[in-house]
């Protein structure tokens, strides 16, 4: 193919002045393996459904190049990421795509345990043999002898092992469907290659399981060669180390039980779409309004659940929601707050920093994060009054004795449906009906739905009571 890919941007926005250009350096593989995923995305008619899942590293920006679904994952993270949408999103192509030092090095449980499970996903491992976008590090597939940052004097494997051969430790699995190791380093390979890539793409869009292309890659950068010395390094170093080939190709038995899930986000949450495949409005309450919330306070008093329960108030009523937590190791009484955003269109991060509601289940969350609440935004505080010296002038503050109010009805743990029932009077951002209904859906335990029902409807009730006589 000659020209440029319909999967590509028209124009790269990274660079404001050289919009036909990508980050990449000259001489580098990524442009290269990015062209010929593009191409193979192109042949299968799957732009429109793919969903392409880039990690840190060289390839973080792929988002900017690639005209499909992109989500930006977490160092090493792309193969759970990955999982994720496949699993929520069965009918899409999704493809995972990192370097060596993501995926051999920070992600290697991910992709070991991905592969493991036989995730119908493609993963497209870059392996140049370095860190390349952090300086020059050396990376677990990194030569012996080869010098690097950190290894000035050369990989030695009495100090720092021997290179990581992941496409083989990844052969001896049982799931894995495809695995193939191919090189960049002259056009022959290339078109050998763009057919790996190919059949790893089709392979996945048959349901048969997860596929694996390793991708030897110039780095001349961080080599400190000319590209051309590049190219001759790939094929004289490292391919007699990462020898090329088909490691796996076979189609491994669906398990009796039909392996994991695989089911739209709707289903799973038991909506039903109008005919144009939107998600209508339960209609049980008033539809969700778009409102950013900050719910904090200390492990145990179910912050992050409250948060959950949020976001899927506003995932049934068909709105775009993020839920982003935030905790320390300690499992009870450490600092957990979440950032939950609900919204009308789509969402750029999930991080608040001016929420428009805080809802704060001890001090030292109201201290630490009312400040930031927006200006004439809701401070829902739970106690019966605000600390000495505390002022939050910019802010509506409500003081609800949340836990109290539980411990009244039979469980202190119940503050949370307190103060999700006293948000819903408070602001009406959401109904009470699908508020209830995520409420009992999400305590699993049906012993407490009774004691949560009425958690509930007491805060939803002291608020009225407040506001009646204000």
């Amino acid at each position: 193919m000659l020209s440029k890919s319909d999967v590509f941007y028209d124009r790269y926005e990274r660079k404001a002045e050289l919009q036909h250009q990508t980050h990449y350096c000259p001489g580098c593989g990524h442009g290269i393996a990015h062209k010929l995923l593009a191409e193979a995305i192109h042949d299968l008619g799957a732009k429109d459904s793919t969903i392409f899942v880039s990690p840190v590293g060289c390839s973080v920006f792929a988002y900017y190049y690639f005209d499909v679904g992109n989500v930006q994952a977490a160092h090493g993270r792309t193969p759970a990421v990955a999982t994720a949408l496949k699993r929520s999103c069965p009918g899409s192509l999704v493809i995972g795509y990192q370097g060596d030092g993501d995926l051999a090095a920070i992600g290697t449980a991910e992709i070991l345990h991905a592969a493991n499970r036989g995730e119908a996903i493609s993963i497209f491992f870059v392996n140049n043999a370095i860190y390349g976008m952090t300086g020059g590090q050396m990376a677990p597939t990194t030569l012996v002898g080869q010098t690097s940052t950190t290894t000035p004097w050369g990989r030695r494997p009495a100090n720092e092992g021997y290179p990581i051969h992941v496409a083989e430790l990844l052969a001896t699995l049982e799931a894995p469907a495809y695995i193939e190791r191919v090189s960049l380093h002259d056009g022959k390979n290339i078109m050998k290659a763009r057919k790996a890539i190919r059949k790893a793409l089709d392979i996945q869009r048959a349901g048969a399981g997860f596929t694996f292309v390793e991708i030897l890659s110039p780095c001349p950068t961080i080599w400190k060669m000319t590209p051309v010395e590049a190219q001759r390094w790939v094929e004289e170093k490292l391919l007699p180390v990462f020898p090329l080939g088909i490691l796996r190709d076979r189609r491994p038995a669906i398990a009796a039980d039909g392996g994991p899930p695989r089911k739209p986000m709707a289903e799973v949450l038991g909506l039903t779409r109008d005919a144009a495949g939107a998600i209508p409005a339960s209609g049980a309450g008033a539809a969700v309004q778009p409102v950013t919330v900050k719910v904090a306070g200390f492990g145990g008093q179910g912050v992050l659940l409250l948060g959950q329960m949020l976001a899927e108030i506003g995932l049934r009523e068909g709105m775009e929601v993020s839920w982003l937590p935030s905790y320390g190791p300690e499992m009870r009484s450490g600092s957990a707050h979440c950032h939950v955003c609900i919204a009308g269109e789509r969402i750029g991060s999930p991080l608040i920093s001016n929420p428009d509601v805080l809802i704060a289940m001890n001090e030292l969350s109201l201290r630490k994060f009312a400040p930031h609440v927006r200006a004439g935004g809701l401070i829902l505080y739970n106690q019966d009054a605000l600390p000495a010296g505390f002022d939050a002038a910019a802010a509506r503050v409500v003081c609800v004795p949340a836990s109290r109010i539980a411990d009244d009805l039979g469980a202190a743990r119940a503050a949370n449906a307190v103060l999700l029932g006293a948000l819903q009077a408070e602001t009406a951002t959401f109904g009470a009906e699908v508020a209830l209904s995520v409420l009992v859906a999400a305590i699993r335990n049906p012993s407490l739905h009774e004691l949560n029902r009425k958690a509930f409807q007491a805060g939803r009730s002291f608020a009225a009571e407040r506001t009646a006589a204000a």
